[in-house]
């Protein structure tokens, strides 16, 4: 039987990577690895380089660093030192990686040594790959609300104002991306050719404080992850009409779409990840909660025989 493979990592005394199986027939999710990983620092965002098989893990403290891991055994690979960050996009074509510190960090993902670092203004929080022209974009809760990076050399684009506090964002690599906004219960919708705000979405009141954002680039939909009400509320990515809002669990601060098995997922502070089936493009149920550890953070990754979230 094919299965999914869920990767949580949770913040407890020691930090722990946890890989969860799911079987896409029957049967309940369960843990099926954990790894411990030690060392202080916290972290946010968790990136699964699918095509480079690496796991990043930037964790900020007195000691900031980003932790490597092999995607499929959970081994340290190594540590870029000294990169306060919070996040990490990688352009597979170049082998380039970039975190979202201050400066940000630009370097080789084959063998993580430093290429350069980047002044950019604001506070950098996020940050996404769009494979659709090679940026990378750096995301900031204070103006520049986003600054744009070519990944082929790392110089800055442009900045662009997004109306609002952005959290995550998602790309159709045809040149469109929708940025959920949490300060302001919207989503805005890029055009990231022009590097301009086309449009923004309103949640309709179904939800507030959008943390997380996934996209069915198939169906064209956004799965928006909200924390005032928790909710999963989703929309139609061209028009912006809100098809429907689940209940998640509380805390979210993340969130996925696996294509394959038609699911989107919350990783959710209260120790859940919440999965959520798209069984069309009008119809969406709660598939399960599933429980991982507080303070867990989700992504998804790829392999030939098995997925990871």
């Amino acid at each position: 039987m094919k299965k999914i493979l869920t990767l949580v990592i949770g913040t407890t005394v020691v930090a722990t990577l946890a890989i969860i199986a799911m079987a896409q027939a029957s049967g309940p999710n369960k843990v099926l690895n954990t790894a411990r990983v030690g060392g202080e620092g916290r972290f946010d965002y968790v990136f699964a380089d699918s095509e480079g098989r690496k796991l990043y893990v930037p964790r900020t403290a007195t000691n900031p660093r980003i932790s490597v891991y092999d995607l499929e055994t959970l081994k340290l690979l190594g540590e870029i030192p000294n990169v306060n960050a919070r996040g990490v996009a990688v352009d597979p074509k170049t082998s380039h990686g970039f975190a979202s510190s201050s400066p940000v960090a630009m370097f080789d993902t084959k063998t993580l040594a430093p290429i350069k670092t980047i002044a950019v203004e604001g506070g950098p929080d996020g940050i996404l790959f769009d494979p659709f022209n090679q940026r990378v974009w750096v995301f900031s809760h204070r103006a520049p609300n986003a600054t744009i990076i070519d990944s082929k050399d790392g110089s800055i684009v442009g900045t662009l104002d997004l109306g609002g506090a952005p959290e995550q964002a998602a790309t159709d690599g045809k040149g469109h991306m929708w940025v959920d906004l949490e300060d302001k219960d919207q989503i805005a919708a890029v055009d990231t050719k022009a590097l301009k705000v086309t449009a923004t979405y309103g949640l309709e009141g179904k939800g507030g404080g959008p943390g997380g954002l996934a996209f069915d680039l198939k169906n064209r939909i956004l799965f928006a992850s909200c924390h005032t009400p928790a909710t999963m509320v989703i929309l139609n990515a061209d028009t912006g009409k809100v098809i429907d809002a689940l209940p998640i669990g509380t805390g979210t601060d993340g969130a996925t779409f696996n294509p394959s098995t038609m699911e989107a997922f919350s990783s959710n502070g209260d120790g859940t990840l919440t999965v959520i089936k798209e069984e069309s493009a009008t119809k969406f149920s709660v598939e399960q909660n599933v429980a991982t550890m507080r303070g867990a953070k989700t992504q998804i990754g790829r392999a030939s025989c098995r997925e990871r979230v």
